[in-house]
């Protein structure tokens, strides 16, 4: 099995010292530099174009085959935790296709939600989901289940872009899901999935990005985030 052994390291966590205290804003977050910001931003535009594309391209078949590998070697991290509730996704734009596997999950007896984006720049309220659910349309004409209850997940899956060997995520620029697991209590386990050829050395990530706990993509080993305070 592949592995991310070769992939060109990422940068280190930083670490603020007493030092390092002018350099944190009012919210305690660390400064931004303006430029920086700007720069990181053009990049990642071009990036996400470049993936999504990439993606896109890829063959039903390898889809498939690698779909089915995101799903098996996460079923090995949901086996460690107590009854999860399961957010997964609607997949748009060539993402894994885990919704057989949702159906499958449910029928087992586990509790499946959908995350639904209500408004731009608003963090994603989860919905529970059943297989023939009535499926309402949200923002970008992606479908929720229109009566499902809402609930809050203790495992939110979420759909990649790109990720770097730190288990940052690039997804689509919006910040839904980084807002989301922000401001989520308990935290829930944070699993990011895609496909291997969004592996990147770093998405030079910035004070509101969130990390994923673990990033599962098809055929390579899942990695996992270093603990965090």
């Amino acid at each position: 099995m592949a592995t991310l052994k070769d992939a060109e390291p990422g940068p280190a966590r930083p670490a603020s010292s007493p030092c390092a205290l002018h350099e944190l804003g009012p919210d305690g977050r660390a400064r931004v530099d303006p430029e920086q910001a700007r720069d990181v931003a053009r990049w990642r535009t071009v990036e996400r174009e470049r993936l999504i594309a990439a993606r896109c391209a890829l063959t039903e078949e390898y889809r498939r085959e690698q779909t089915l590998a995101t799903a098996r070697a996460v079923e090995k991290i949901l086996a460690t935790l107590a009854l999860p509730t399961l957010s997964v996704y609607w997949p748009i734009r060539g993402e894994p296709d885990l919704r057989p596997w949702m159906g499958t999950l449910s029928q087992q007896g586990m509790r499946i939600a959908l995350p639904v984006a209500i408004a731009l720049g608003q963090p994603l309220v989860f919905r529970e989901w059943r297989p023939h659910a009535r499926l309402a349309r949200g923002l970008w004409n992606i479908p929720y289940p229109a009566d499902g209850a809402e609930v809050v997940p203790s495992v939110v899956i979420a759909p990649l872009v790109g990720f770097d060997p730190l288990c940052y995520r690039l997804g689509y620029g919006g910040g839904f899901f980084d807002r989301t697991l922000a401001m989520l209590l308990p935290k829930p386990v944070a699993i990011g999935v895609g496909y291997p050829g969004a592996a990147l050395s770093t998405i030079y990530p910035q004070p509101h990005d969130v990390p994923m706990d673990w990033v599962v993509v098809g055929s390579l080993d899942p990695i996992r985030s270093a603990p965090r305070a």
